[in-house]
C-alpha cells in the first residue's frame, strides 16, 4: 500500500465509524421553533417528546434512553420520538410550559395528552407511548365522528 492509498483510506475509515451512530440517532428528531408546531399537528400522529438541557444532570443520566427507544419505536408509523433542545428552543419550550428537565410529554394531533412521569426505562416508556397513543387517537376517531 502506498501512501497516497493510506491517506485515501483513513478518512474513510473514519467516516465509516462514524455511521451507525447516526443510524441509530436518526430515529430520534430533533424539534426547533421553525419545526415544532408544524410537526406535532401532523395528522394521526403521536409525538412523544424529551425536553432536556445539555447542563442537567438529570437529562446526562439519561444516557442513550431516548435513541434507545427510538429505536425500539422503530416501524411504528403513527408514533414519533421527538426531542427539544430548551437550550437553544427557548421558545417551544416555553409554549409548552416546561418548568423541569427532563419533561417528557405525548402530544397527539397537535393536543398535548399527557406528561410521562413513570420509570425511565424502554420498556416503560414504550407501554406508555403506545397506550397513550391508542387512547388518543380513539378520542379522536368519536370526535371526528360527531362532526
Amino acid at each position: 500500500m502506498t501512501t497516497l492509498d493510506a491517506r485515501l483510506i483513513a478518512p474513510m475509515i473514519i467516516l465509516l465509524l462514524f455511521i451507525p451512530i447516526e443510524l441509530v440517532k436518526a430515529e430520534v428528531i430533533t424539534l426547533t421553533p421553525e419545526t415544532f408546531s408544524d410537526k406535532i399537528k401532523e395528522k394521526d400522529t403521536a409525538w412523544f417528546v424529551k425536553f432536556c438541557v445539555p447542563w442537567c444532570k438529570h437529562c446526562k443520566k439519561l444516557g442513550n434512553l431516548w435513541e434507545e427507544l427510538g429505536k425500539a419505536m422503530e416501524g411504528d408509523d403513527e408514533i414519533e420520538i421527538g426531542e427539544v433542545d430548551c437550550g437553544t428552543s427557548r421558545a417551544v419550550c416555553t409554549k409548552v410550559e416546561i418548568h423541569s428537565y427532563p419533561t417528557f410529554m405525548l402530544f397527539y394531533n397537535g393536543e398535548e395528552v399527557s406528561k410521562y412521569k413513570g420509570k425511565r426505562d424502554v420498556e416503560s416508556l414504550k407501554a406508555f407511548v403506545i397506550e397513550e397513543t391508542e387512547k388518543a387517537a380513539e378520542k379522536s376517531q368519536l370526535e371526528d365522528k360527531e362532526l
